[in-house]
């Protein structure tokens, strides 16, 4: 069974995947909007913030970067489940001896891939503006991890927005609270320097966790407990969205 499903997650995964190939300006668009931040960040604003960590600026908000690219490409996620939806897809694919689940885990997998290549292509402009890490290869693969459980926590909830929405824009503009969280946050100047209630707002809520842990693990510093706070958001999150994404889900197929 296993077995079954995994083969039939494959098939329509590479199906998804073939559909970015021929239009690859999905993952062009998705990065071409974090991309110009930075350059508006670092070359405009930059040499005005202050943000007393002694690194350079583009080494301080590109992790919030990298977030702000996910958060882009989560939307195509619901924009494509949305298509599929409306054109009978699904209902075609539950009339076959395929694995329902594997639908679903298509277009996630999907998803990570496409963002993914994004978020690669975001580090090569960064390191062409001057970042630099002398973080180790365990600090590599703890930014990975994080970056593909944020991604993984926000396709699912891209998920319940292309599984409910009525329009094709409806699908995709959850995705702008998402975009914004991160300039209320650490990601672009220090949370002190911001008023009482908005500093507050920005300490409790999760990128700046998930922010401070990658800074921390691309500067070669402790992450101290700012790794766990972000580990409990990711997988909360996950967690809590893809239970309503099944549940709805069975509720459109059944």
């Amino acid at each position: 069974m296993t077995t079954h499903v995994l083969a039939d997650t494959g098939v329509l995964t590479g199906r998804s995947l073939r559909h970015i190939l021929r239009s690859p300006d999905t993952i062009i668009t998705t990065a071409v909007t974090p991309v110009a931040l930075m350059l508006l960040f670092v070359y405009v604003f930059g040499g005005a913030i202050d943000t007393g960590s002694g690194q350079s600026y583009v080494n301080y908000m590109l992790p919030g970067i990298l977030l702000i690219t996910i958060a882009s490409g989560v939307a195509y996620t619901a924009y494509r489940l949305f298509l599929d939806m409306q054109g009978g897809i699904f209902e075609r694919f539950a009339s076959m001896p395929i694995a329902r689940s594997s639908v679903l885990w298509a277009h996630v997998f999907t998803s990570l891939t496409a963002n993914l290549l994004s978020v690669a292509v975001v580090l090569g402009v960064a390191l062409a503006m001057g970042f630099r890490t002398g973080a180790s290869p365990g600090a590599w693969l703890a930014v990975a991890g994080i970056l593909v459980l944020f991604t993984l926590s926000l396709t699912w909830i891209a998920v319940i927005a292309g599984l409910s929405a009525k329009t094709v824009d409806g699908a995709s503009a959850f995705s702008y609270p998402l975009i914004f969280l991160p300039f209320i946050s650490s990601a672009f100047v220090p949370t002190g320097s911001m008023p009482g209630p908005v500093a507050w707002f920005a300490e409790n809520q999760p990128v700046t966790s998930i922010v401070d842990t990658v800074r921390a693990l691309f500067a070669g510093e402790p992450v101290g407990g700012d790794i766990w706070v972000a580990l409990a958001w990711l997988l909360g999150i996950l967690l809590i969205a893809y239970g309503v994404a099944i549940a709805k889900y069975r509720r459109k197929i059944r």
